[in-house]
């Protein structure tokens, strides 16, 4: 009786962790966590806790940001499968739009901080240093990415081209790495760069891993 118990406990375990992921309160819970970071730069801007040069430290910040978001992202996946907990893909979505926002916020801090928001000034620097060149490709491709993440641009383009498009996640991981390597490259400080590449290259390889298996299947 008591293994039976003990049986039925252990089943229930996984069900009971799996609805939590449905609970009507998880997006709201997911919303706030997600601009948790948001509020703690607002917090240190106006406590003036953001170090020596604030402007600096508030574009590294949102850089930083966009990076781990992106990341979690793209873990969205493979903890999904790997988990068995297919609720998880209802939460891809905020996510992504979250790598938008703080895309945006690092753009406007650049923008601002370091260029005055002069436009010809901004052209000239995206044009002139190649890190910047390549952080701006890929708010570019964020932008396209977030303005089709709503349900009447899947049924406008069609689930086949939008999922087409949306592989374009792939590129801006590697375009934001790359320009995070481009701007540490000055500094010869790779340590943070490398975890990204590693972070990203292992969510990247599992795609690999898994699109060969299902080929393999298919054969």
């Amino acid at each position: 009786m008591a293994a039976n118990m003990a049986s039925t406990a252990g089943a229930a375990s996984p069900a009971r962790a799996r609805s939590l992921w449905l609970h009507p309160a998880a997006k709201p819970v997911l919303f706030v966590l997600g601009l948790l970071p948001f509020a703690v730069l607002v917090g240190g801007a106006a406590s003036n806790q953001l170090g020596a040069n604030p402007a600096e430290y508030l574009i590294r910040a949102t850089g930083d940001w966009t990076l781990r978001f992106v990341c979690l992202t793209l873990a969205i996946t493979p903890l999904r499968v790997g988990l068995g907990v297919p609720a998880l893909a209802r939460f891809r979505r905020m996510v992504g739009l979250f790598v938008y926002f703080y895309v945006v916020l690092h753009l406007l801090s650049y923008s601002g901080f370091d260029m005055g928001f002069e436009l010809a000034d901004i052209a000239k620097d995206i044009a002139k240093r190649p890190f910047i060149l390549v952080g701006f490709a890929g708010w570019v491709l964020l932008t396209l990415l977030a303005a089709t993440s709503f349900n009447r641009a899947i049924r406008t383009l069609g689930a086949a081209r939008w999922q087409m498009l949306h592989k374009a996640v792939y590129a801006i991981a590697g375009l934001g790495v790359l320009h995070f390597f481009w701007m540490r490259a000055g500094k010869h400080n790779f340590a943070e760069v490398a975890l990204y590449a590693a972070i990203l290259g292992a969510l990247l390889g599992w795609r690999v891993w898994r699109w060969a298996q299902k080929k393999a299947q298919t054969r």
